[in-house]
């Protein structure tokens, strides 16, 4: 029987049983410098030189106990406290990072120029639309017009032909767009057109300044004289509805088919939509040709004047204190009623 087998045996402990830590026991075995396979047992009988016999006995059951109680395993509280002395010398954990948060693109202002604007830069408050004008009064609605940049206008006309007239007036009369004098000139109307209109004003009894106001569609003069564009009408659009605000009229005598068509929000041509009383906002609107158009049309005064009459009619209508001799006379033509360029843009009709 080797050592092994002896061993086990002091233990009482069978062969087959393997202890908890074997490993440690077979390391601490395996360093002795005799292991049980080293260890030989002489022959009986086989005599040492001197004539005596060794002794083969092992070791005693004892020593082998003893032995092995010195390499029993430690116990549960050794342990234990051995684990909270390894975890209070070691350093604690480090923190888990946070979460990355993804990256938000920075898109920077662009200035007017196109450039990017510095970081902290103030950016300039967008100026009003056109439309927002519902709370100025004539002398700030008159500054807006007069520094108004919405439309390419701006950049070839002289000046702004704001209107002219009484402001409290009972009669509007509304144009297309300035033309050359008007817009040297700053003021509606002016020319032989002009003249023609003070012959229609005064058959009414009236005059620039006295019951009157004038105004345009247009408060910038298209180049050459050319018919208005349909984004210049709908920048300068609001400007005139303001104004009509303000003057709060009995009665609005639209000129020309763009006029026409611009404050009636319609298509029709000036054809059809002459002799008959329209209305902007409750007020009664008469439409009528362009004093320019009938410089070069005389044959069409004949129909101004029917209009003139539907307007004195409408406007007695809405005033019982009117004149009763109101168009009582005839239309007086200019004193150059054949002359052509009435000065005046878009005046087709």
């Amino acid at each position: 029987m080797n050592r092994r087998a002896l061993f086990l045996e002091a233990l009482g402990i069978g062969t087959e049983w393997v202890p908890r830590h074997a490993a440690a026991v077979r390391a601490e075995l395996g360093d002795a410098p005799a292991s049980a396979e080293a260890v030989s047992l002489e022959a009986p009988g086989h005599e040492a030189p001197g004539g005596e016999v060794p002794s083969h006995e092992g070791p005693s059951r004892e020593a082998l106990r003893n032995e092995a109680l010195s390499h029993e395993a430690p116990s549960r509280e050794a342990i234990g406290n051995e684990g909270l002395a390894a975890n209070a010398a070691s350093p604690p954990p480090a923190a888990a990072p946070a979460p990355r948060q993804p990256a938000i693109p920075i898109v920077p202002v662009m200035a007017d120029d196109g450039l990017p604007l510095p970081i902290g830069a103030a950016i300039a408050e967008p100026a009003a639309p056109a439309d927002d004008l519902s709370t100025l009064d004539w002398q700030a609605l008159e500054a807006r017009v007069a520094g108004c940049t919405a439309c390419q206008l701006c950049s070839t006309r002289t000046r702004t032909v704001f209107g002219v007239g009484d402001r409290e007036a009972d009669w509007m009369l509304v144009g297309e767009a300035p033309g050359e004098n008007e817009d040297r000139q700053g003021e509606p109307f002016v020319g032989q057109a002009g003249k023609l209109l003070d012959n229609m004003l005064a058959s009414l009894q009236l005059a620039r300044g006295r019951n009157v106001f004038i105004a345009n569609v247009l408060k910038c003069r298209p180049p050459g004289n050319r018919n208005p564009e349909p984004a210049e009408v709908e920048q300068c659009e609001p400007f005139l509805r303001r104004q009509i605000a303000l003057v709060r009229p009995r009665l609005i005598v639209v000129l020309g088919r763009f006029a026409a068509q611009t404050l009636l929000r319609t298509t029709v041509p000036i054809s059809k939509l002459r002799g008959t009383v329209h209305r902007y906002e409750g007020i009664p609107v008469v439409v009528t040709y362009h004093p320019a158009y009938l410089l070069r049309t005389l044959t069409d005064k004949a129909r101004a004047w029917e209009d003139l009459c539907l307007a004195r009619d409408v406007y007695r209508q809405n005033d019982p204190a009117a004149p009763a001799d109101l168009l009582d006379s005839p239309v007086h033509d200019s004193p150059r009623a054949g002359a052509a360029g009435g000065g005046d843009a878009g005046a087709g009709h």
